[in-house]
């Protein structure tokens, strides 16, 4: 079987390999990964979304504050169109807090 061949395995689930360890009393559970590339149904990266209260009480202060004290700062939003609402994404303030503490505030 070829490398080729023996990955293809893993993706569909099964190790030709598995019944060989079976009779050596080892359990295949324990082996890692069956589909190293990663799961495709993985986390969100940008987290939840949070609305403009859910980042206040995040931060520790009111709306007002978070909309003209930090948005002109830098904080990450998206806005859903010209004068649309904001939406916050959990992992983006969170960085964008942790790069701020760093920074000394600025």
């Amino acid at each position: 079987m070829t490398t080729e061949h023996a990955h293809e395995g893993y993706k569909a689930g099964f190790d030709p390999a598995e019944k060989y360890l079976e009779t050596l009393g080892i359990s295949a559970d324990g082996l890692g990964q069956r589909y190293p590339q990663g799961d495709p149904q993985s986390a969100d990266p940008l987290g939840e979304a949070l609305t403009i209260r859910d980042v206040a009480k995040l931060l520790g202060c009111s709306p007002w504050t978070v909309r003209h004290s930090y948005l002109p700062r830098g904080l990450p939003f998206l806005r859903s169109g010209p004068l649309g609402k904001l939406t916050f994404y959990r992992t983006q303030v969170v960085r964008w807090i942790l790069e701020h503490q760093r920074k000394g505030g600025k």
